[in-house]
C-alpha cells in the first residue's frame, strides 16, 4: 500500500520476533519507510550545495508555495509529495528535481510550472 499503518507495526514486531520499539526504530530511520500515505508524484528537490549555489533554494520556495505543502508534506488532492534530497547526482545541471524516477535538471519555477500542470490530473491551482 505504500506506507506502513500504525496498526501495522504491532504485527511487524510479533512477526519478526522484536519489540514494537525496535520495528518503529526501522521504520523512523529509514526514510524511505513511510508512516502515512503519499501522493501519486513524490517530488524530491536536491538541496546539495551545487544546486542551492544555482537557485535551488528560490525554486524549493516556489515549490512549496504551488504546491502548499512544506516538505514531507502531501497536497490536499494527494497529487504531489514534496521531500527534500541531498543530491540527485546531477550537479552539472543545477537546480535539478525527481519526480518519482525521473531527473530533472536545470530547474527553474516557471518549467516547474509547466511540469506540474503536465502531471497534475486534478484542480491543483498551479501558476
Amino acid at each position: 500500500i505504500g506506507y506502513i499503518p500504525e496498526g501495522a507495526v504491532a504485527i511487524i514486531a510479533e512477526a519478526m520476533q522484536q519489540t514494537r520499539a525496535e520495528v518503529h526504530g526501522v521504520i523512523s530511520f529509514y526514510h524511505h519507510f513511510r508512516t502515512h500515505p503519499v501522493g501519486s508524484k513524490v517530488i524530491h528537490v536536491c538541496r546539495a550545495e551545487a544546486c542551492q549555489a544555482m537557485g535551488g533554494r528560490m525554486l524549493e520556495a516556489h515549490i512549496k508555495a504551488c504546491l502548499g505543502v512544506e516538505y514531507h508534506g502531501t497536497s490536499a488532492d494527494n497529487e504531489f509529495t514534496l521531500e527534500p534530497v541531498y543530491c540527485l547526482g546531477n550537479c552539472a545541471c543545477a537546480p535539478s528535481i525527481r519526480v518519482n524516477d525521473d531527473i530533472h535538471g536545470r530547474m527553474t519555477p516557471k518549467k516547474f510550472d509547466r511540469l506540474a500542470d503536465k502531471f497534475t490530473t486534478s484542480t491543483l491551482d498551479i501558476r
